[in-house]
């Protein structure tokens, strides 16, 4: 078979702190003389949320974010990917670094950085918490956001998100903060058809104009809105190891992945959080092939859906496009 390793690629659905290493959250546990959060064996968002904090809260000093962004590139690279579009919320920050801004701008440089030395593109989403976050939070953000895009060819916000706890939470909350992320230039990515019924899907792309969906697998619970998508041409990010592990579905036997390629629909292939759910993006790729069944021109149409649905520079993405396809005609 291919080696799954060297099929160019874009991690689309990754939340940042949460691609730390398990090594790297036991030294920062070990740094601020805290317990090390358990990473495993959680069934239910509430208890994954929890231990996402905590992980959170050991990335105190630059020196912390310096390490994260060093991994992450490296960890990327070895996954095969070319383009990184991690989410970061800044806010949780702010008693550290002063404000949204600043902590935007300390991220940006350390990976910046990173992504110089490892030969990689990184470009951020910034997604507004739909627990946390009222709408005029949400705008708030959403300006901040159109300040912090790329220059050139260079780091920057390109996308703008919706997290946290889909139950209760509805799209239309963020009406306002969306339209103006839109009209800005940002590309919508939010957070639907996970925890949610797939209505939550349909209500993103109406009421949001979402381009990209993270998740997405329960659409078919609305009939007619994967041949919508399909249409649309609305990629979704999908992330199958955590949708199995927080009970989205009770086995990756019954994962709609092999459904939304036999629809038509453009699909992305991700991690999301390796530090609690264990895989990396790569090793989803092979989960896919293994157990999903997937063939090489499927897997080659999923990584051409992530570098053509993600916001890497037009070169970054002619080259892994023409990488992609001498991917596919090398002999199996």
């Amino acid at each position: 078979m291919r080696d799954l390793q060297t099929l160019p690629k874009a991690h689309l659905h990754l939340h940042l702190e949460l691609g730390m290493r398990p090594g790297t959250l036991a030294d920062l546990a070990a740094k601020y003389d805290q317990p090390v959060p358990e990473i495993r064996g959680y069934g239910n968002f509430t208890a994954f949320s929890a231990t996402c904090q905590a992980a959170m809260d050991f990335l105190r000093e630059r020196g912390d974010w310096e390490r994260l962004a060093e991994e992450v590139c490296l960890d990327a690279v070895a996954d095969g990917a070319v383009y990184v579009e991690p989410s970061f919320w800044p806010t949780q920050y702010r008693g550290i670094w002063g404000s949204d801004r600043a902590t935007w701008e300390m991220v940006l440089e350390v990976f910046d950085a990173a992504a110089a030395r490892h030969g990689i593109c990184v470009r951020f989403m910034a997604p507004v918490d739909r627990v946390l976050d009222d709408e005029a939070a949400a705008i708030a953000l959403a300006e901040l956001a159109i300040s912090l895009q790329p220059q050139g060819d260079g780091i920057g916000v390109v996308s703008f998100g919706l997290h946290n706890d889909e139950v209760g939470h509805p799209p239309q909350d963020f009406v306002e903060s969306f339209r103006i992320a839109r009209e800005g230039g940002l590309q919508i990515t939010p957070h639907a058809g996970e925890l949610e019924h797939g209505q939550f899907v349909k209500d993103s792309i109406d009421l949001l104009g979402a381009h990209r969906i993270q998740h997405g697998v329960r659409s078919f619970e609305v009939p007619g809105l994967v041949e919508e998508i399909a249409a649309a041409g609305v990629c979704l990010d999908v992330c199958p190891t955590s949708n199995i592990m927080l009970s989205v579905f009770p086995s990756l036997a019954e994962h709609p992945l092999p459904a939304l390629l036999a629809a038509g629909v453009k699909v992305s292939i991700n991690a999301d959080d390796p530090l609690l759910f264990g895989p990396s993006m790569l090793d989803e790729y092979e989960l896919c092939r293994r157990e999903l069944g997937l063939s090489d021109e499927q897997l080659a149409y999923v990584a051409r859906c992530s570098i053509e649905c993600g916001n890497a520079p037009d070169a970054v993405k002619a080259s892994a496009l023409a990488g992609i396809d001498a991917w596919l005609a090398t002999p199996a």
